[in-house]
């Protein structure tokens, strides 16, 4: 979490930005959060938000198209354009600051420019050029005073005395070479403008440089009482060697009251205070036992410890209230409204929070309020009211009540969890797990990254309560899958590549009740294949057919190793049934659940960068198994994955790398027309899922925004051909060992059931075979333990009519 700012206005409402492409808003201090759309704006390292006197004027640097360009907004921030004076919009910007009480006034800085503006960015007027290239030019703050402007900057204090007309820079003392200053803030108090800033040695300060680089970073912090005299060492209660401060921050109307923001020497957050101009300083974010800090899940003793915070990454004080402040890190916003002596979480539910001065507990659920930056890949309903999730960072959550609260799942020590499944045989739940995060995205493609990696697949007895290691592979494992026709077959995506002696590919067991003790074997390479493996599928006849991920090579270039493959029954070769689009950067493979033959197949592929890959992303189909294919969508260039409605085979929805979520309600036409849902505010869902207990709610996770979810409305399902249709509900759908028929107000014969091909497998007459609590006259348990899996359909006979219903069997 990045670049923190808080109203001058109303300092209940501050923005906060994540590198994950967020921009949060709150007007309640932290209590609940609103995410700005990601077709208006996107947040970075140095989105802060600007207030100005006029509430609907504010401005930012906007991180869309992986740009980061100086925007304006006219209306409170629901839409940003980018200053039209902006002198090269293919260069970053790296800070804006604007003058609160002059709107038109606006600073800019590139990697070695500032440039300033007198008209709201109408125009722009180069002010100064970095003495040093290499380091480029750090605005470490802006204090605008009137016709007074003070930047503080590692070349030195630049300063205005017209309103931004002419910048020179006074010779002010102080400061010893080669100390150079990287963070600054202002503040005027009975006629006194006091400055507080912080120096390193200048060659080991850049522009850009994050919270993260605090180690032995800080060499001073220093005052100045500008007009009156130097800068004075202000270090009373600071030792540099184990207080690596990295921001200074002030209310700009107390001259007392400063505060310093960083890490330490153990590597968790640290905040000091001054109440007397910088005489003294004490630490008032207290670590240990969570002295002052009520907690959430990061805490000391808790899921997550201090040290997954780290450093703060951003620092804010109210412009108007030295009492209220605030900080960001890894994963995270603290905040205080008493000047740190109390401090809070603030990116859960407040009333979930834990007390200060007490060990954070581990495993307990909590509820979000917005503020979502994780990476979330696969979800699974143990049953109706336990889900797994598997995440990036966090490794994995859990719920116990349907998806309202949410804890840590446990599933491994290792960093992420990609896949959960559970045996429909046994109700074993599997994950697979591995110690590189964020697999297959376009930061995770490289040998040098990927290779090193550690993974195994895990496994529970107990619903998630407790997990064993099945197998180490001691490299990456993606994804997981069971052979429909086998129990104790398992499958694994295993990713290593090694120059080609990597044991990266698909490996297999056909003793998984074996657990710990089972054996595994790799499978043949397909051809042309580089050990990055992704989906796997078993189809009902025994094929295995899986798809290939993207792979660069040392000098970034995309090999053609990607693709989709599949084996036949009874062989160890693969044939390669690629599409040439899918050479260098397939995603997921998707099997259409409503085709009883399996022959439909969708590959979601994203474009590379530079040569061959360019221009391939979309989505493709094939209706006979690799045959041939045909390219469906092409309205985005990175298609990420799909997912068919269980109740209409025409409904998918579709998710992309940056241009968020769309629907399609005519997959089997021709010509299929596809819609960007702009209710999803995120710009990269990554899988949709549908809750198997309940048709019409259906869950995004994403890359960086946690999981949504949403519930579907009437209009959104097939219409019924009679009115008691409505009344009909079959759940879970797809579904594993039982369903259940429920058809409240309506009096039935009889259920029957039939396969794919029209044969009667099962029978059951209402009121002479009910005979279980379950069972009422407005709902059924069927048992299908014995049954194939497949899609099979439902008739419910009543008052002489009819309603058939298909179920997908899982």
């Amino acid at each position: 979490m990045f670049a923190p700012s808080i109203s001058s206005v109303n300092d209940n409402e501050f923005f906060v930005g994540c590198d994950m492409s967020e921009l949060f808003r709150t007007v309640d201090f932290g209590n609940s959060y609103s995410q700005k759309h990601f077709q208006s704006i996107q947040g970075g390292h140095n989105s802060t938000v600007r207030f100005t006197h006029i509430a609907n004027i504010l401005y930012c640097i906007d991180y869309r198209n992986d740009l980061a360009v100086p925007v304006r907004s006219m209306d409170g921030g629901n839409s940003w354009t980018m200053l039209p004076g902006n002198p090269d919009a293919s260069e970053e910007t790296f800070s804006i600051h604007v003058d609160f009480n002059n709107s038109n006034r606006v600073l800019i800085s590139y990697y070695n420019q500032i440039y300033f503006s007198s008209n709201s960015g109408t125009n722009f007027t180069l002010i100064h050029t970095a003495a040093n290239s290499g380091s480029g030019i750090i605005v470490g703050g802006v204090f605008f005073d009137g016709n007074n402007i003070y930047i503080g900057t590692n070349d030195g204090l630049i300063v205005s005395a017209n309103g931004g007309t002419n910048f020179s820079m006074p010779p002010i003392t102080g400061i010893p070479s080669p100390q150079a200053i990287f963070s600054f803030a202002g503040a005027k108090q009975g006629g006194i403008t006091r400055f507080f800033c912080l120096t390193a040695n200048a060659n080991n300060i850049y522009a850009g440089m994050p919270g993260s680089d605090y180690w032995g970073t800080i060499k001073g912090v220093y005052s100045l009482d500008y007009g009156t005299g130097n800068w004075i060492a202000r270090m009373n209660g600071i030792n540099v060697n184990t207080d690596f401060m990295m921001f200074v921050g002030m209310a700009q109307n107390d001259i007392s009251t400063a505060y310093l923001a960083g890490s330490n020497s153990n590597g968790v957050p640290d905040v000091m205070k001054t109440l007397n101009g910088g005489g003294s300083w004490n630490h008032i974010f207290n670590t240990t036992n969570n002295q002052n800090i009520s907690t959430g899940w990061c805490g000391s003793g808790g899921d997550r410890g201090w040290g997954y915070a780290e450093c703060p990454f951003g620092f804010a004080v109210s412009p108007v209230s030295a009492n209220k402040l605030l900080f960001t890190d890894f994963g995270f916003v603290h905040t205080s409204i008493n000047g740190g002596v109390s401090w809070k979480q603030s990116y859960l539910l407040s009333s979930d929070q834990n007390p200060a001065g007490a060990t954070t507990p581990v495993f307990k659920a909590y509820r979000s309020i917005g503020l979502e930056n994780s990476s979330c890949w696969n979800m699974l309903w143990i049953d109706a009211t336990h889900i797994l999730s598997a995440f990036s960072d966090i490794k994995g959550l859990k719920s116990d009540d349907a998806g309202v609260t949410w804890k840590m799942a446990g599933a491994t020590t290792l960093n992420s969890t990609y896949h959960f499944l559970k045996n429909p045989s046994n109700g074993n739940l599997y994950a697979a797990t591995s110690s590189i995060h964020d697999m297959y995205q376009t930061t995770r493609l490289t040998d040098a990254i990927i290779d090193p990696g550690d993974g195994d697949i895990m496994y529970s007895l107990d619903n998630g309560l407790t997990w064993i290691q099945l197998h180490d592979f001691n490299h990456p494992v993606i994804w997981i899958a069971l052979d429909p026709n086998n129990a104790n077959r398992m499958y694994a995506s295993v990713v290593h590549y090694a120059g080609g002696v990597g044991e990266g590919g698909i490996w297999k067991t056909d003793n998984l009740q074996n657990g710990s003790t089972s054996v595994w074997s790799k499978l043949t390479n397909p051809p042309r294949t580089e050990g990055h493996p992704f989906n796997i599928h078993v189809l009902n006849d025994g094929t295995l057919v899986c798809s290939y991920s993207g792979r660069r090579n040392a000098s970034g270039t995309f090999t053609s190793s990607s693709g989709v493959f599949k084996m036949n029954p009874g062989s160890s070769a693969w044939t390669d049934v690629s599409d040439a689009g899918m050479l260098y950067y397939t995603k997921d493979l998707v099997i259409d659940p409503h085709d009883a033959s399996q022959n439909k197949w969708y590959a979601c592929v994203w474009s590379g960068w530079g040569g061959a890959p360019n221009g391939l992303g979309g989505l493709y189909k094939t209706v006979n198994r690799g045959q041939t294919w045909t390219k469906i969508f092409s309205g985005a260039d990175r298609v990420s994955s799909i997912t068919f409605s269980p109740v209409n085979p025409n409904e998918i929805w579709m998710t992309t790398e940056t241009d968020g979520l769309w629907r399609c309600t005519n997959i089997n036409s021709a010509s299929p027309s596809f819609i960007q849902i702009t209710a999803y505010n995120f710009r990269q869902p990554e899988r949709v899922f549908y809750n198997p207990y309940n048709p019409n709610e259906f869950w995004v996770t994403s890359f960086g925004n946690g999981m949504k979810v949403a519930n579907l409305n009437a209009t959104t399902a097939p219409s019924p051909a009679v009115s008691e249709k409505n009344a009909l509900k079959i759940y879970p759908n797809p579904i594993a060992d039982k369903f259940f028929v429920t058809f409240p107000g309506i009096q039935i014969d009889r259920i029957e059931l039939y396969n794919a091909i029209g044969t009667k497998v099962l029978e059951k007459n209402h009121n002479t075979d009910s005979g279980k609590a379950k069972d009422s006259l407005q709902g059924i348990e069927i048992n299908v333990n014995d049954f194939k899996r497949g899609i099979y359909f439902v008739k419910v006979l009543y008052r002489n009519k009819t309603i058939t219903q298909k179920v997908v069997l899982k």
